[in-house]
């Protein structure tokens, strides 16, 4: 303070003041400027980094000691590339891939056996070998008639082990011309094996069935496609017409789609506001998706939404979007968990499939990895290790497909008398055999478009549309980040 009151101090104070704002604005400078000259490195790393590409790609086309097609090496490189993302959804395409990807979407055919499935690109946190998952059966294709189910391991394709198998050789053995035998080699549980003869067949994706359950709607999204929503429509149209009082919305086992597809679905049941978000890391780029401010289901129908393992991508937009806004109560089990957006570049006729974004439901929640609650959980029983070695006998005896081919047209007293004497030799629960046999009867026609006998989620949603206490139930849902911020306090206080 003394220095302060006296003539040099009076000249130094002038100094003091200039430099203190020029020091501020270096200090602003300099934090500007980090970001161009980070930009600036990561620029020059790619550049260099593209440098060393080209020229071990030259290196290898020159010295490599026989000759090398360039554009196998080429194809490998983007493979590479691409897998070091350790992203299953971001792959490269090759040309075979590419057609049979536009087929699927603009055409609605390939040729296949009907598996939606998935490989890990690491271990499996339970150690066991990264086979390959069915995520889910497409209805009425060799797949779904074989009885696979979702959560299956396929161990084996043709005698080769998936383990070692990229996805892209997966799908080379699993697709191509229709007329094909494919041998598979089948986990299911623990300790349930058995082997699947599948023949290759021309799938038509399918997208929409639907039915009347008295006076309840049952409309099942099989998956989403360009004629998803039109089809809908459609369906909805129908039951306007016989009076329906309620509404069943099967999401089970359907796999995604066109986010396009899944926003219009949710046309039908919001009336204006958020149906899905989507960011990217570049902020142009983000986007909300908004309902159109008229539905096609009147606010007073109740919804009951079926979800399951096999419920993927599009159809949780769909089932966050309706549980967030309050709109329908969620029956069955925990979904899939895919809350990543691809988009896909062709490269000449062929192309690549990379993540480019994130979705996000009504309440601001991304589901990857973690999946959609149900509200209400509805599990089909499980086996035991004895249900699991009885089960394996019976399958290897093969005597319900035998007796299914040598009575087509069974009445209900000889299946009861074939389940009777099942139970006798293998001690399952009956309710199990007789389900058995009529999913063996199911595969030798066309599906039914709902099972209200054995299917337990079904019956479930119908109790509480008939039963009275929809409106109760929905009073008592929470948004999906409502249930987040329960878990993390959960964690938080478990923690402490």
């Amino acid at each position: 303070m003394k220095a302060l009151n006296n003539p040099s101090g009076r000249k130094f104070l002038p100094v003091l003041l200039w430099l203190a704002p020029t020091f501020i604005l270096c200090v602003i400078f300099i934090i500007a400027s980090v970001p161009q000259v980070e930009a600036q490195g990561k620029e020059q790393d790619s550049r260099r980094y593209m440098n060393f590409l080209q020229n071990v790609f030259d290196f290898i086309q020159n010295h490599y000691v026989e000759e090398v097609d360039p554009k196998a090496v080429y194809e490998g490189a983007l493979r590479g590339m691409l897998g070091a993302l350790n992203d299953p959804y971001s792959v490269f395409l090759q040309e075979s891939e590419m057609a049979d990807l536009s087929e699927n979407v603009i055409q609605g055919t390939y040729g296949g056996v009907g598996l939606y499935i998935s490989k890990p690109v690491n271990e499996r946190p339970d150690g066991k070998p990264p086979y390959v998952e069915v995520a889910s059966p497409i209805e009425d294709t060799p797949g779904w008639r074989a009885g696979l189910k979702p959560g299956d391991l396929i161990k084996e394709i043709n005698g080769e082990s998936t383990d070692v198998l990229t996805m892209d050789e997966v799908l080379a053995r699993l697709k191509g011309p229709a007329g094909v035998e494919i041998k598979l080699l089948i986990r299911r549980g623990k300790t349930l094996e058995f082997p699947v003869s599948l023949v290759r067949e021309v799938i038509e994706v399918p997208t929409v069935k639907h039915a009347m359950i008295g006076d309840i709607a049952y409309l099942k999204l099989i998956s989403f496609n360009a004629l998803t929503v039109e089809r809908t429509r459609v369906a909805l149209q129908n039951f306007q017409s016989q009076g329906y009082k309620g509404l069943i919305l099967d999401l089970r086992n359907n796999y995604g789609g066109l986010l396009q597809s899944a926003v219009g679905i949710g046309d039908f049941f919001l009336e204006g506001g958020v149906v899905v978000s989507v960011k990217s890391r570049i902020a142009s780029e983000n986007t909300i998706f908004n309902a159109r401010r008229s539905t096609l289901i009147p606010a007073e129908i109740p919804v009951v939404v079926l979800i399951n393992r096999g419920s993927a991508s599009a159809s949780e937009i769909v089932a966050g979007a309706l549980k967030d806004r309050g709109r329908a109560y969620l029956v069955g089990e925990k979904s899939f968990g895919k809350g990543s957006v691809q988009q896909v570049y062709p490269l000449d006729k062929a192309g690549f499939k990379i993540t480019t974004a994130r979705y996000y439901t009504p309440s601001d929640v991304n589901i990857d990895k973690t999946g959609i609650p149900p509200d209400l959980e509805v599990l089909f029983p499980e086996f035991t290790e004895e249900d699991s070695e009885q089960l394996s006998a019976l399958i290897a005896a093969n005597k319900i497909p035998a007796f299914v081919e040598e009575n087509p047209e069974a009445s209900a007293s000889q299946v009861d008398r074939f389940v009777q004497e099942l139970y006798g030799e293998y001690h399952l629960e009956l309710g199990l055999l007789r389900r058995l046999v009529r999913d063996e009867q199911n595969r030798t026609v066309i599906a039914p478009v709902y099972d209200l006998e054995y299917d337990v989620q079904l019956q479930e949603a119908m109790k509480i549309l008939r039963g009275g206490t929809y409106n109760a139930l929905m009073r008592m849902t929470k948004t999906l980040r409502a249930l987040q911020e329960e878990s993390q306090e959960e964690e938080g206080a478990l923690a402490s």
